[in-house]
């Protein structure tokens, strides 16, 4: 028998929006006139886009990335993440393979080998390859004018090894039996993760607390930055968070993104949004046939359970590790139908989409992490997909996905394996996504009626609970009232 299943992602049908750190967006710290300060409402309706400063154009410089912002506020972005753009350190930068630039002994060949972003010789500095403070600011101050936040990555984790602490300062390190300072290392094994371009900091030493904080907010002091990604979050010691981010918050509200999914990250004076992990993994297998639509729903009903309802969680396809490690989406998702329609979702869902560098113009290849290796800007299939769904996402109440989200209800169908089907509301705004998100064609009814319109297509389209709907593989409609 058919039955509608309530289920509220983040508990989001039922919870009204706690009271926020951010609530008070008057508080604290000069203001940007062009620009309101962070807040919850902005929350719930941002594209957030991955930029790629080193990749995103032939000269990979802020100045030639700030030309395009108006291109990414046609596609609905409304943050701008950047990667490090902080000097990278030259000693045992990586090359390539398990080789670093000392083993290459052709100085021509040495000077191709850019490093890891990930490897930081100063935390106050800006990369030269990409030009100056100046330029850097520019590009803020344009993204602001544009009506777009800005946050830096950061990574407090582990620096390069030419950071002068390494030599002023190797307290604030982890070092070996010998006294000598490690990269990071299993704490299970003892054995190198294998990230040998980096040196291991030490959170035991409570004045690393402290000088870590001033490094970011000279960022938000000096350059008005609206707030941070944080590399491997939670391989810092949630102390340290406690103690920093509310520090930061006394100068301006900030938007704080961890690369983790850990529930006691999340909340009161810690991290906005985390990473949507377990929905991105099963993407892929439901791509590669390894798993259902009917997981799909398990995890809905377990991130229901183990999530507040203010838990944002950041949705994509793909980002700058996937990308360069485990393929592009077209290479895990298997063709560009099912890219779109897992893309389609990221949106739909409750959360936060993500756009990485590349993917609004079809990139279909890793680009290199340590060299250059630039996209190609040429407007395919998706830009269009991602303007109209960024567009929708701006504008439409029902995607609501931040600290007060619209509801989710999932829509019954007579092929709940293969076809995902949900319904979100909010002030009286209604959107229905259905897919089948498999690699057969399916016939299906669904248990929903009424008059829509295809809002990919603006085509006019009735559903009711009698009528079957035949969709190919990876077919997906986004009906909207």
């Amino acid at each position: 028998m058919k039955k509608t299943l309530f289920l509220g992602i983040f508990l989001a049908a039922f919870m009204s929006c706690k009271d926020d750190k951010k609530a008070d967006t008057s508080a604290g710290g000069d203001k940007d006139a062009t620009l309101a300060a962070v807040s919850p409402a902005m929350m719930e309706n941002s594209v957030i886009y991955e930029a790629n400063i080193r990749q995103y154009s032939p000269e990979g410089t802020f100045n030639a990335f700030t030309k395009d912002i108006p291109e990414l506020k046609k596609l609905g972005v409304k943050v701008i993440w950047l990667m490090p753009v902080y000097p990278v350190s030259i000693k045992n930068r990586k090359a390539t393979g398990d080789l670093s630039v000392e083993d290459i002994k052709d100085p021509e060949e040495r000077k191709k080998y850019l490093g890891s972003y990930y490897a930081i010789s100063d935390y106050t500095a800006i990369n030269p390859d990409m030009g100056t403070k100046e330029d850097f600011q520019n590009l803020i101050n344009t993204a602001h004018k544009n009506g777009i936040y800005v946050i830096l990555d950061w990574v407090a984790n582990h620096t390069g090894w030419d950071h002068k602490w390494i030599t002023e300062h190797p307290e604030y390190y982890h070092k070996n039996a010998k006294g000598e300072v490690t990269d990071p290392l299993n704490p299970e094994t003892g054995k190198s993760w294998g990230w040998t371009d980096v040196a291991h900091l030490d959170y035991r030493n409570k004045e690393l607390h402290k000088v870590m904080k001033d490094e970011m907010l000279y960022w938000v002091k000096e350059h008005k930055i609206d707030g941070f990604r944080c590399d491997v979050a939670d391989n810092v010691p949630t102390e340290f968070w406690q103690m920093a981010i509310p520090e930061l918050e006394k100068q301006k509200p900030l938007f704080m993104l961890m690369e983790s999914n850990k529930p006691y990250l999340f909340g009161d004076k810690l991290f906005d949004m985390g990473y949507g992990w377990e929905a991105h993994h099963l993407m892929n297998d439901i791509a590669k046939g390894k798993k259902t639509v009917k997981d799909w729903d398990a995890l809905v009903e377990k991130i229901g359970k183990e999530y507040k309802a203010q838990d944002i969680f950041m949705n994509f396809t793909s980002n700058h590790d996937e990308n360069a490690w485990n393929g592009t989406e077209y290479e895990r998702l298997g063709n560009p139908d099912a890219a779109e329609a897992f893309a389609a979702l990221t949106y739909v869902m409750p959360g936060m989409p993500l756009i990485y560098t590349g993917q609004e113009y079809d990139l279909n290849r890793r680009l290199k992490f340590f060299e250059k290796d630039q996209i190609d800007k040429n407007k395919g299939r998706m830009y269009a997909v991602y303007e109209k769904l960024g567009k929708l996402k701006n504008e439409n109440a029902a995607l609501n996905g931040g600290k007060n989200p619209a509801s989710y209800k999932r829509l019954a169908t007579s092929a709940d394996k293969e076809v995902l089907a949900f319904e979100r509301e909010k002030n009286g705004k209604k959107v229905v996504y259905i897919a089948n998100l498999s690699d057969k064609p399916v016939t299906f009814t669904i248990d929903a009626a009424g008059e829509y319109e295809d809002y990919m297509k603006a085509s006019k389209v009735k559903v009711d609970k009698t009528r079957e709907l035949s969709f190919r593989p990876w077919q997906y409609m986004i009906l909207i009232n």
